[in-house]
């Protein structure tokens, strides 16, 4: 999806374009390295938008950012079951239960067993939700209050995020090719 913004003159609101998603993607896979991706998981679309507008000139390692979208949180596990290359899932607590959110998290890591995606909870009530007890309850990354994320704070969340992900990503890579050697190594031993 991408966000367009309105001429000026014209009385256009803005709007989502899943065609100019679909076609700027294709330009970054043939011109460059692959984006990173962001899963943006909140029922209100307000929020997809101007998260996306405000994350659009973001760059780290040479690499853009490509988002993917969630209304909910089971759509949300639907689209981690299928896409393994997540690298960070935007996450609001609230949405169709007061701890949809808090449910989804669990269930990246215990059911999908997906240990490398970075997830950040965001709240729009903030009251509802103890920051504290959910920061030791529950394996996040971060979370945020969406009144106190401005486009900066929401930029360094996102950058440290994604450091994070490349981070444990190489060190997964290096355990794979370990394993690999070590397996190469027993099977030589054990052919000896």
């Amino acid at each position: 999806m991408d966000v367009k913004v309105p001429d000026e003159d014209s009385s256009d609101n803005w709007m989502i374009d899943d065609d100019a998603t679909a076609s700027a993607e294709q330009q970054s896979a043939q011109s460059g390295p692959p984006p990173w991706r962001v899963l943006i998981v909140d029922d209100d679309v307000d929020v997809h938008v101007v998260t996306k507008f405000s994350l659009s000139n973001a760059c780290f390692m040479g690499r853009r950012l490509s988002f993917l979208h969630a209304y909910s949180g089971e759509e949300a596990l639907n689209i981690l079951r299928t896409e393994d290359d997540i690298a960070l899932v935007l996450l609001d607590v609230i949405m169709e239960t007061t701890d949809a959110g808090l449910k989804v998290a669990t269930r990246i890591r215990d059911e999908l067993h997906n240990k490398l995606v970075r997830i950040v909870l965001r709240t729009g009530q903030p009251g509802q939700a103890l920051e504290h007890s959910i920061i030791l309850d529950y394996d996040i990354n971060d979370f945020w209050c969406k009144t106190d994320l401005t486009t900066r704070k929401l930029f360094t969340t996102v950058i440290a995020s994604l450091r994070g992900y490349q981070s444990l990503l190489d060190c997964d890579q290096k355990l794979h090719l370990l394993q690999q050697e070590l397996d190469d190594a027993r099977a030589r031993l054990a052919a000896a």
